[in-house]
């Protein structure tokens, strides 16, 4: 009599695979929201970079129209002509947005001095205030969270 042997098979069940699939199902149902939606952080955090640059151009085309005599009418900043009012640039594309480099295809700017990226939401704002007779310019900073944005 010849005694039968049964091999072993290697490999996972059909029940195991499926409660692999279920188990990846579930972690990727809970993380891809975390992870799908950032572009209000991207659009939140270009305009903290976009506040940043326009106080700095602020200030060095201040100074660079303090160290030039206080010239009526542009500076030059970088080989760029920006047009200053009572010493600092204007709220315009020729004025802060040169100073600043910020270019019109990533950010608008209103009459009023409103910066925001393209397409943003109307939250997602800082402001340039331009100087005045005898006051600085100011600039206000992001909305308080990414969620404006």
């Amino acid at each position: 009599m010849q005694a039968t042997r049964r091999q072993q098979q290697g490999g996972f069940t059909l029940i195991e695979l499926v409660m692999v699939i279920v188990i990846i199902g579930i972690l990727a149902a809970v993380a891809l929201p975390r992870f799908a939606d950032l572009s209000q952080q991207a659009r939140y955090a270009s305009l903290q970079g976009a506040r940043g640059a326009v106080n700095s151009a602020m200030a060095i085309a201040h100074a660079d129209w303090l160290a030039s005599g206080q010239p009526a009418g542009n500076i030059m900043l970088e080989g760029q002509a920006v047009t200053m009012l009572n010493g600092y640039p204007t709220a315009d594309n020729a004025g802060i947005m040169t100073a600043a480099q910020l270019s019109a295809t990533d950010y608008t700017i209103t009459a009023a001095g409103v910066i925001s990226p393209v397409n943003a939401p109307a939250t997602c704002i800082i402001t340039y205030n331009a100087a005045a007779p005898g006051v600085a310019a100011t600039v206000t900073a992001p909305p308080a969270n990414y969620l404006a944005c």
